[in-house]
């Protein structure tokens, strides 16, 4: 089995210039972590999924990403590249399986960029209300909801587009001030929810028994997508084998206590019946009368929302660069721009389509439906870790797992268990995307594929 594919013949047309630290790969977990998960989840799955024992729910998640993203950092330092899951499974299981898991992450960061623009929508519709400013529904709803457009979630769209465009670096920037907003928003709220503990809150730990946690689990999970989105930044990392696992690590670690705490002190502070809203936090704050720190909150939503959007737009874009590479999607889209030193090409078009879908297309069960996209990549890549032990000792693995393969074993079975729990029109619609994926794949890009020519 071939473990490294053979390089683009023009690959100096191709080459990111290595610009981001630990603490850039840091702040970018961050950014793409906390967002709708802690703003807009964690109120839905108390709800109707687990009630107060939402903090074991964001543990058991936490708990497969941690797995997950410890296999992500071996294969990241041995491996390396822009594409993430795409390239670990390309060299662990070879080019079909790699294909199916970047057509699932293509998937996963395009429909997660276009249902996070819409939420950020419906904030900047609030804020603008609470200014006793009233958009017009035609240009703030699709066509579905009674509008022409959703306008503003396709303006933030474009503009994080042009934001990459211009530069990594100038991309990371304005993440790092994002980070800085949504992080003072949740000390505020935590300073302020603390007074208003309720332990009564707390009676009915679990309303909705232990399977409730489990699918609890299996839905926020989608607070933790994006963290992969770093691996994708080997290329442009200075000191990749050092910084791609402290970013990765740390990132995790710090979100998975943030959401904790968040969740635990949400579901302690009002009735957890009470939280099944579009702002949960905010929603609880001005049922206390705290209505201008619920304004505060609203605007670190925005900015969490942004940072989200912004690190998985990005990610996108890198794990199609390196399809394209190897054949796989059409030459254009391997071009970086020799000026900026990002793919241009690819920024454009992914911003058309996820522009196209946010404004024009009702999203409704996305997050379940995202979930097992990268639940099944996050299975692959902690299987990927086992086979290459097994296949390829000799490669040099600057960070290498510890108790292998129990982590890894961990990560598969902790992944498929909240792939299990997912409902089964998700299931039918996954298989569906496969199955376009299947059908690309054989008549169009086995037969570009470098790979294949290579080897004929």
């Amino acid at each position: 089995m071939q473990l490294f594919r053979r390089k683009h013949p023009d690959i100096h047309q191709h080459q990111l210039r290595p610009s981001l630290n630990a603490f850039d790969l840091t702040l970018m977990g961050i950014g793409v972590i906390i967002g709708a998960g802690v703003f807009v989840l964690t109120g839905v799955a108390a709800a109707t999924k687990a009630g107060p024992a939402i903090t074991l729910s964001y543990i058991i998640a936490g708990l497969a990403s941690l797995f997950a993203a410890l296999s992500y950092a071996e294969l990241a330092t041995s491996i390396g590249g822009c594409g993430s899951a795409y390239n670990y499974t390309y060299a662990g299981f070879g080019e079909l399986i790699a294909w199916i898991i970047g057509w699932n992450l293509i998937f996963e960061y395009t429909l997660a960029v276009s249902t996070v623009a819409i939420g950020w929508s419906g904030y900047v519709e609030n804020a603008f209300e609470a200014l006793h400013v009233h958009l017009p529904i035609a240009l703030t709803h699709n066509p579905f909801e009674g509008g022409i457009i959703n306008l503003p979630a396709v303006l933030i769209i474009f503009v994080l587009g042009l934001l990459l465009c211009v530069g990594v670096r100038q991309s990371a920037r304005f993440n790092a001030m994002m980070v800085s907003v949504k992080l003072l928003t949740i000390t505020l709220f935590t300073v302020v929810a603390i007074k208003y503990t309720n332990p009564s809150n707390w009676k009915n730990f679990f309303p909705f028994g232990w399977s409730g946690v489990m699918s609890g689990a299996a839905l926020v999970f989608y607070a933790y997508i994006g963290f992969d989105a770093l691996s994708t930044a080997a290329e442009e990392t200075k000191n990749p084998q050092r910084n791609i696992p402290i970013g990765i690590l740390c990132s995790l670690i710090f979100c998975v206590t943030i959401y904790v705490l968040v969740s635990g002190l949400l579901s302690s502070i009002v009735p957890y019946t009470t939280l099944n809203v579009k702002s949960p936090v905010a929603d609880a704050l001005l049922n206390l009368g705290h209505s201008t720190i619920a304004g505060l909150i609203a605007a670190g939503a925005i900015a969490g929302l942004t940072t989200g959007m912004l690190v998985m737009y990005y990610g996108v874009t890198r794990i199609t660069l390196a399809i394209a590479r190897d054949g796989l999607l059409p030459k254009p889209l391997a071009r970086v721009n020799p000026i900026t030193h990002t793919p241009i090409n690819n920024i454009l078009i992914y911003g058309l389509i996820m522009g196209a879908i946010a404004g024009f297309v009702p999203l409704g069960a996305a997050a379940e439906l995202i979930n097992i996209g990268t639940l099944s990549a996050f299975t692959l890549v902690s299987a990927g870790v086992i086979l290459l032990r097994y296949l390829h000792p000799e490669l040099a693995r600057p960070f290498r797992l510890p108790w292998n393969p129990l982590i890894p074993v961990l990560g598969i079975i902790f992944c498929f268990t909240l792939m299990l729990n997912l409902p089964t029109i998700t299931w039918i619609r996954f298989i569906i995307w496969m199955i376009i994926g299947l059908f690309i794949y054989f008549f169009w890009s086995y037969k570009h594929s470098f790979l294949n020519k290579s080897s004929t």
